[in-house]
């Protein structure tokens, strides 16, 4: 893409750490038994995925030969065949740093095994050896191969001159500098369908993010979609990429007919999927930082303690590292841990002992993608789905969430009334949605619901008249009392001059209405329901003790780009006047109207000119608390992501102008956290929270000073 340029400041910081590796699934176009014809398909297919900046490619089950080659697989020519084309392949991609499978028979011993020759930059890394061979229905492999040694074991015969690990559970992971994360474990096919398939052993003894499968399925019926569910649903349990070449074109159609499906998901996401048919190549940049975070925050996922390891480990570079020489094995309770290494010793090459063997370094090529370089975007509006459809069935579950919630403190405090500030702005508008919903699950009358509208200096009639309308829509007790008068008899008993509209004429205000609130709801035998969202809560854009505090806080895990569509949920769902009053609500600018209006009676006070625009900080906030990015990665994601115009004249923002507000977010997210610490309830209602007693537990006076560091040095 296009240099994103900072004014003054040169170009964005490419972030080389960002984590995005660019993953492929192919299908090359074969015929069976054509063993050199195949290894040409091949080593075409690893070209063109190096061309277009693939690191990692995964090739179908047994597509040296074929899968469908039948008892073939025990014929001498066809068996060396795959050996001295494999050694041919090697030659051909020396120079080419992407680590690819090559799905094919290999005899070892007596056995033929259905394997995954693992090789990079020339390198034959090891031979992935498939454990599950179906033999029910249209599969006979077990007629064919051998299952997977139970052992760590080497190659009994050298390829390309040398043995390599052969077995099943092999990991391979990655030693160039900057990409630990970088750890591949390979499955083929039927691996994948069995009840515990050994790719979760990869990931959470060995610490594979990114499993490889080489299949051959037919396809039938029913079992693309099934098939999907299965890479999906692995990917969201392992907390990693997964990538899987499927068998196409050229396979015998004697009985059996496959359509070449690849695909590539990421913690339950389908990122990439080829059509039936097609031969395409799948391909899309895993994001491995998101997947190792994931996996730090769930306590759940690690293997329980005091179970020993079983695994074994390969090391490579995409420099030209690997076919590991000599295993180091350490034994406990009977099981086996193996690293396999380059140094006699057993232990890992460092990126300067691999420089040292004369190899290419490894930062030569660019293995690891910034956000700038990499191929997906991230969505604006991360806490908003796409699409109509999806977004009003999460309108509809988030309101049955925060009613639910509501439903159940009301019932269990025997609360027949509520007190609601409603000022004609979208949050205490959507509070009221909620209030109602509740009150109509319980059967209590909505009279029992009193909105009260508390005109101050800064109070328009737009804002006014909304909420007074709206009550009025929903058949809900309405009461307007003035503040102007107290605060100005509070200005005058602690002696501050009313023409000074500074934080303290702002605040008085705000907590003069918390009071008549919290008194009026004694009166009436109910309590206050918080009207306060997400990203409010997140900035500290609250003030303290006032609307900061209340006895229920309906919309503390709504974040305020999600608040909007809500309100407009609701608007299509009640129609008529209500609607035309609700989108009246939408248009309106967010403001706490504590400033006087301007002279033709306009809102003088726009919270997003002070704060900044609610959807970068909902951005920031989505992927600093949901994936622990640090501040450099969320920039580089924002630069893509708010690069142009988004529909409904949704603007564009200079990196300059995103590195501002960013760092305004980091600012007050550490310095507000005293307010998070001490938050009334409210119901949790996506993957996001603050709430002290939940998802976030964090010192009030932690220091931002690391977090703004690297901030200002992607100025410079």
């Amino acid at each position: 893409m296009d240099e994103l340029k900072l004014a003054g400041d040169g170009t964005v910081d490419a972030g080389a750490g960002d984590g995005f590796l660019r993953i492929a699934a192919a299908t090359p176009q074969i015929r069976v038994g054509d063993v050199k014809g195949n290894a040409e398909a091949i080593l075409a297919c690893v070209r063109r995925a190096a061309d277009e900046g693939v690191r990692v490619l995964v090739l179908p089950e047994l597509c040296l030969t074929g899968y469908t080659c039948a008892d073939l697989f025990h014929d001498r020519a066809l068996l060396r065949a795959c050996e001295n084309a494999l050694a041919w392949l090697l030659d051909k991609t020396s120079t080419v740093p992407v680590f690819f499978t090559v799905g094919m028979p290999y005899s070892n011993d007596a056995g033929v095994y259905n394997c995954a020759a693992c090789c990079c930059a020339g390198q034959l890394l090891g031979m992935s050896v498939k454990s599950h061979l179906p033999n029910y229905r249209e599969f006979y492999e077990g007629r064919w191969f051998s299952p997977a040694p139970s052992g760590p074991c080497y190659t009994t015969r050298p390829i390309a001159h040398r043995s390599v690990p052969f077995g099943a559970g092999l990991v391979y992971r990655c030693i160039d500098e900057g990409c630990s994360d970088v750890v591949i474990g390979v499955e083929i096919c039927e691996d994948l369908w069995v009840p515990n398939p050994p790719s979760t052993a990869m990931a959470l003894e060995g610490g594979a993010t990114a499993i490889l499968n080489l299949s051959a399925s037919d396809e039938v019926i029913g079992k693309s979609a099934y098939r999907r569910d299965l890479v999906r649903g692995q990917s969201a349990r392992l907390y990693c990429a997964y990538a899987y070449a499927n068998a196409g074109e050229g396979e015998s159609t004697t009985d059996l007919v496959f359509a070449g499906e690849n695909l590539i998901a990421e913690n339950g996401s389908l990122l990439a999927r080829t059509e039936l048919f097609t031969r395409d190549m799948a391909v899309a940049d895993v994001d491995l930082d998101m997947l190792v975070a994931e996996r730090r925050r769930s306590n759940t996922w690690a293997r329980p303690a005091g179970e020993p390891a079983m695994h074994r480990e390969v090391a490579f570079s995409f420099g030209g590292a690997g076919g590991m020489l000599a295993p180091a094995m350490s034994t406990g309770e009977g099981f086996m841990s193996c690293t396999f290494a380059v140094d006699d010793d057993g232990t890992r090459p460092t990126p300067e002992q691999v420089a040292e063997m004369g190899l290419v370094p490894a930062n030569v090529y660019p293995i690891m993608r910034s956000a700038l370089d990499a191929s997906r975007v991230a969505p604006r509006t991360p806490f908003v789905p796409a699409g109509e459809t999806a977004r009003a069935e999460r309108c509809e579950t988030i309101f049955n969430l925060q009613a639910a919630g509501l439903k159940t403190r009301l019932a269990h405090t025997f609360t027949k009334h509520a007190v609601i500030g409603l000022s004609g702005g979208l949050d205490s508008t959507l509070a009221l949605l909620v209030t109602v919903r509740a009150f109509d699950a319980l059967g209590l009358p909505r009279s029992g619901i009193h909105a009260v509208s508390m005109p101050g200096f800064g109070t328009t009639s737009r804002t006014k008249s909304n909420a007074e309308r709206l009550a009025e829509h929903l058949g809900v007790d309405f009461r307007t009392i003035t503040i102007g008068e107290a605060v100005s008899r509070h200005f005058a008993d602690i002696g501050h001059d009313p023409s000074v509209t500074d934080v303290t004429y702002e605040n008085a205000q705000a907590r003069e209405r918390t009071q008549i609130l919290m008194d009026l709801s004694n009166e009436v035998g109910g309590f206050v329901i918080g009207t306060g969202d997400l990203s409010e809560l997140a900035l500290g854009w609250a003030t303290y003790n006032a609307d900061h505090m209340s006895m229920y806080g309906v919309n503390a895990g709504v974040p305020k780009t999600l608040v909007r569509h809500l309100v407009a949920y609701a608007a299509d769902v009640f129609g008529g006047e209500t609607a035309t009053t609700l989108r009246d609500v939408l248009a309106t600018p967010v403001s706490p109207e504590l400033l006087p209006p301007t002279g033709d009676g306009q809102i003088a006070q726009c919270t997003e000119e002070l704060v900044g625009p609610y959807e970068l900080h909902d951005f920031f906030l989505y992927h600093m608390m949901r994936h622990g990015f640090a501040p450099g990665k969320i920039y580089r994601m924002a630069c893509r992501a708010f690069a142009k115009p988004e529909g409904e004249g949704a603007p564009a923002y200079a990196p300059a102008t995103i590195l501002y507000w960013l760092r305004t977010f980091y600012r007050r997210f550490f310095a507000q956290q005293f307010k998070r610490s001490c938050l009334p309830d409210g119901p949790k209602v996506g993957s996001v929270s603050v709430s002290p007693r939940g998802d976030w537990r964090m010192p009030s006076d932690a220091s931002a000073a690391l977090w703004l560091e690297e901030i200002d040095s992607l100025s410079a």
